[in-house]
Order: C-alpha cells, then structure tokens, then sequence
C-alpha cells in the first residue's frame, strides 16, 4: 500500500520548515539564509537557494507552505516530480536571481526571505497549463503583491511578479520539450 502523503512536495515542505528552525536558532540566520547584498559582498553564493528555505516568521512560512502543499502536490500528480522540480527549483532560483537583480539596481537595502517567488513560479506554470484557474491566480498574485504594500508591509512584491511570468515563459519552454 502506497502513501500518498510521501510526495516530493511534502518532503520539500518538511526540509522547508526544518530550514526555518535552523534559521531561526543561527545567529543572524535571516541575513545569512536570506536574499541580500551579502551574496556579492561576502560570497554568500548559496542565498539564492537558501532565501527559498527562510522566512520570515511562523506565519509567513505557514502561508507559503500551504500554498505550496496545494498547488506543488497538484503539479506533482499530474505532471510528476520532474515538472514540480523544474517548476519549483529551476524556476524558483531563476525567480531568485532576477529578484536579486531588482535588489542590486533599485533597494539594495532588502532582505529577501521566503518561498514566494518560487510558489509564484509554480502558479505561474499552473495557469498556463489550466486555463481555467489563470485569472484567479493572477487576480491571488497581485492581489498578495499590492495589498500588502497598501497597508505598509514590506512584501518582495517584484519577486511575486518575475515568478509569475517566470513559470509562465518557462512553461512554455516546457511544453515545447513536451514535460
């Protein structure tokens, strides 16, 4: 009998929360983990794999490991772990990268934590291959992307976006290779 809760999704969400609380017992652990000017002052080369890991407290990794348990197990049973891994990871640090490029040109001043950019990929793919979920998820994105910058609370809101159109371009690069 096969156990369906044992899906790659569930193992990245495990390692996930096993990460923040890594994080949050390192000294300076968000600034070490996280997305920042670290990374080309201090060769912190790892950031932008790690910043997917950290958060930015409980609640902010509860939101985003939810998101990622539905959506990623989704794309996982349906289009199996090579895609969810590709969708997640590959997407996921390319999102990190553009997002650092953001940070380098226009608030070097960031700290950029958490799995959202990665997730916006993910959804990014998911509406391109189910055009019935496509506005609703672009309608989630912007609204948890401007939202939160009306009420003063700082969100990496550039990195929500460069995922989603991430997932979405690199779904299309995906199709053409058939994944």
């Amino acid at each position: 009998m096969r156990n369906s809760n044992i899906t790659f999704t569930n193992i990245v969400i495990a390692i996930t929360v096993f990460m923040y609380i890594v994080q949050i017992n390192l000294s300076a652990g968000g600034l070490v983990l996280g997305l920042n000017m670290y990374m080309i002052y201090e060769d912190f080369w790892w950031q932008p794999l790690s910043t997917m890991f950290a958060h930015g407290g409980i609640g902010h990794l509860g939101m985003n490991m939810f998101v990622l348990y539905q959506f990623g197990n989704a794309v996982e049973r349906y289009k199996g772990k090579t895609t969810f891994f590709i969708t997640y990871f590959i997407f996921g640090l390319l999102t990190s990268l553009l997002s650092f490029l953001y940070i380098l040109y226009f608030n070097n001043q960031v700290n950029l934590v958490g799995a959202s950019g990665a997730i916006c990929a993910l959804l990014g793919y998911v509406a391109l291959v189910d055009s019935y979920q496509r506005k609703g998820i672009i309608t989630w994105i912007l609204l948890i992307s401007v939202a939160p910058l009306l009420l003063g609370l700082p969100i990496a809101w550039y990195s929500h976006l460069i995922g989603l159109v991430v997932g979405f371009l690199g779904g299309m690069i995906l199709r053409k290779v058939k994944l």
